[in-house]
């Protein structure tokens, strides 16, 4: 199955080609230039007679092109009619060739930006929605080390592109329909986030998120679904739906609010925390190599000691439960991963 996948995407390119040259009519347009240079290196060899063919094919060449370098000219009048008229037929046969394929490759360029092209992407993040909060996710995915370079595509009803200094930023102008998802490249993408649409109500909104996942989980069922909710009481109907990780925005921002009204600045350290644009980051590393069976005190301790890291939980590799702040002598895994607070130069390190 592997093989013939990688097979389909190698012809993928080349059909891609033919179909281009067959409605660009490039194939007219490169059989007139092959008749051209022929026919004037016929006529060369026929009015000059010593002449090589090679010779003659050559500088129907450089005459058709009017680069001329000089090595070779005409002496007959015969010769240099024919020279004439290559130059003539040349400038207009050449530059309508050029033309033709600059045009396509802007006309390519426009229908991107304008969100109608498709993408071939493998292991790329696929955003849909666009709104102040889409922006700040996309702010801190490029903060963060991790993910600076990699391809993310924007799925959004957008007219235009909304970030242009960003080249590995695409964009698909639609909605999460199944069209629209395939020509974002869903089937090899790695994670899809669903950003909650701010111009519907809650019941609305998250009905849509819903069927949203249910759409990716249809064409995708190993991506990784992030979805963001309005409200509590959908959250079943999302997990039933095929989510791997379900953010409610409003029961999140008023748990934030109530801890900060009995901790005061406690929403400054979760800020902080949770964005990558600024200070140290929550993020999961894999268990250093070595400390695998060990007990949590101990890589707690290795951990701040020589990478000055904080390891809140463990993220168990065969159940996927998380375990947050986990006993002193409860053993770590070596599949397994921690969530730890770090900052990026560490983390890479």
């Amino acid at each position: 199955m592997r093989n013939l996948r990688s097979r389909s995407r190698v012809r993928q390119p080349a059909a891609a080609l033919l179909a281009f040259l067959r409605r660009e009519n490039l194939f007219r347009l490169m059989g007139l230039i092959v008749v051209l240079v022929l026919v004037g290196a016929a006529g060369l060899t026929y009015f000059e007679e010593d002449r090589p063919f090679h010779d003659a094919l050559w500088w129907a060449i450089v005459t058709l092109t009017t680069v001329g370098f000089g090595d070779i000219s005409p002496e007959t009048f015969g010769g240099r009619l024919i020279g004439v008229v290559l130059m003539f037929f040349g400038i207009g046969v050449l530059g309508t060739f050029t033309a033709t394929i600059a045009g396509a490759f802007v006309e390519q360029r426009l229908r991107k930006d304008r969100g109608m092209g498709e993408y071939d992407l493998e292991g790329h993040i696929i955003l849909c929605g666009w709104n102040d909060r889409t922006k700040e996710i996309l702010k801190d995915l490029r903060a963060d080390t991790r993910s600076a370079g990699k391809p993310i595509v924007l799925v959004a009803d957008v007219e235009t592109k909304p970030v242009e200094n960003d080249d590995r930023l695409h964009f698909v102008r639609g909605a999460e329909t199944e069209d629209d998802l395939k020509r974002a490249g869903i089937d090899r993408a790695e994670t899809v986030v669903l950003v909650g649409d701010r111009s519907l109500d809650y019941g609305a909104r998250d009905a849509k998120a819903v069927l949203a996942v249910l759409t990716v989980k249809s064409l995708n069922r190993d991506v990784y679904a992030i979805v963001e909710l309005a409200g509590e009481e959908n959250v079943r109907h999302c997990q039933q739906a095929g989510a791997d990780e379900i953010i409610v925005g409003a029961d999140l921002c008023s748990r934030v609010i109530s801890t900060a009204t009995l901790d005061h600045g406690i929403s400054t350290v979760l800020r902080e925390l949770l964005s990558a644009q600024v200070g140290q980051d929550l993020i999961t590393v894999p268990v250093p190599e070595g400390h695998g069976g060990r007990s949590f005190f101990d890589v707690f301790s290795d951990l701040k000691r020589k990478r000055g890291m904080i390891a809140l939980a463990i993220q168990r590799h065969a159940t996927e439960d998380i375990v947050t702040n986990p006993d002193a002598e409860d053993r770590v895994a070596a599949d397994d991963r921690l969530v730890v607070i770090s900052d990026r130069a560490r983390a890479g390190a």
